[in-house]
């Protein structure tokens, strides 16, 4: 078990939420549950209390709290998508029952905040022609979903 991991709160959907993300994030897997021995303000004996995980070989850990918490946009989980195909396939999932934001952000169906950011962005946005760069950034910020061609057409004007 790694010694440090990120802490995700849920209410009481903590099992539901891990089980769909590793089904997403290859190289992923559950590493422990530990079950209620009883009732508990959220739930009753036999929910999932704590989940230890991994999403693509970081270390996680899932807590069903009994209470909805927001997350906010201050802490994210970010995926390098190779190519289109890739922040496709992650933008749309993740997507799903929640809602989208600017610059590939957004918010899954649990309120947890995630960047989809194919791993071309810093190279077009650190083009040596600064014009090329600026054109960029501004069709960046113009996007939810980042289009990579897109991008690369803005950059060259």
């Amino acid at each position: 078990m790694a010694k440090v991991r990120t802490c995700l709160w849920f209410a009481s959907d903590a099992e539901q939420a891990v089980h769909r993300y590793v089904e997403l994030i290859p190289e992923s897997r559950i590493e422990r549950v530990q079950r209620s021995p009883g009732p508990w303000p959220g739930g009753k004996a036999g929910d999932a209390l704590v989940i230890d995980f991994t999403l693509g070989e970081q270390a996680f850990q899932a807590l069903n709290g009994g209470t909805r918490v927001d997350y906010g946009t201050a802490a994210s989980i970010s995926v390098a998508c190779a190519d289109q195909a890739e922040v496709d396939h992650f933008w749309d999932r993740l997507s799903d029952g929640g809602q989208t934001s600017q610059c590939g952000w957004l918010k899954d169906r649990y309120g947890l905040s995630w960047q989809i950011v194919p791993t071309a962005l810093p190279r077009i946005l650190s083009n040596p022609d600064p014009v090329k760069a600026r054109r960029a950034m501004q069709a960046m910020l113009k996007m939810t979903r980042l289009d990579i061609a897109a991008l690369e057409a803005a950059a060259e004007g």
